[in-house]
């Protein structure tokens, strides 16, 4: 279905309820730069290195796409896990997997208090972002802890520049992207009120040292446009 959220006055701020989760697919092809081609770079990154039983975790897996698409591309019987703090997300991703009739373990729960168990990747794509600052570190903390011996995390971050004037051109560019993928002015201003004080970005700086504290000792990014980045962090 075609987003159209934020093309009428908004009643609340941004979450990610049955209505979003609708739409949500759509949502992310025409508000995130590349996002299509970022998944592809990932899923590819990941299949370097598949094997049975590789165990790997989605944190905000959200409808499952990245999932569903990882589990098409792969040739071996890798573990697949989401989990999602929005019930509705996880029902949608929940049907969506029977529908291809692909075997994916999804959870509800909140990431921040529930056991990740071990995985060898996880993965998290514009998720830390909606995650209280303060809160972060400590997620991401429990994200080193829950990775296997040489394990991998990627994740994706809509992030801030340091550069007050770098920062404000950056933010024009995207909003022109989203006007040409369809969305009008007011729809772009109705949803960055949405979002207001609940997407938090750090700084690209700010997430690898935020990385490093927790104990990944190299932290690269793999992927840059404007300001959305995706970054590897490597735990031994």
């Amino acid at each position: 279905m075609k987003d159209e959220i934020f093309a009428k006055p908004i009643e609340k701020k941004f979450e990610f309820d049955e209505a979003v989760a609708t739409v949500f697919d759509d949502m992310l092809g025409r508000s995130v730069p590349f996002y299509d081609e970022v998944q592809k770079l990932l899923i590819s990154y990941i299949l370097e290195r598949q094997r049975d039983g590789l165990e790997i975790l989605d944190l905000g897996s959200s409808t499952a796409k990245f999932l569903l698409d990882l589990n098409a591309k792969s040739s071996t019987k890798m573990k697949l896990r989401g989990l999602d703090n929005s019930l509705a997300m996880v029902e949608h991703a929940k049907a969506k997997c029977k529908a291809y009739g692909v075997s994916i373990d999804l959870e509800f729960g909140d990431m921040i208090t529930h056991d990740l168990g071990i995985s060898d990747i996880i993965v998290a794509n514009y998720t830390l972002q909606f995650i209280r600052p303060l809160e972060r570190p400590s997620l991401v903390q429990n994200i080193y802890n829950s990775l296997s011996t040489n394990g991998i995390f990627i994740f994706s971050e809509k992030v801030i520049f340091d550069d007050k004037l770098l920062d404000k051109q950056m933010i024009d560019i995207y909003y022109e992207f989203k006007k040409s993928n369809g969305y009008s002015a007011y729809e772009i201003a109705q949803k960055r009120e949405a979002l207001e004080n609940v997407l938090i970005p750090f700084t690209i700086k700010e997430n690898i040292q935020m990385c490093k504290d927790a104990g990944f000792n190299t932290i690269n990014t793999i992927f840059q446009w404007g300001n959305f980045v995706s970054f590897v962090a490597f735990k031994k």
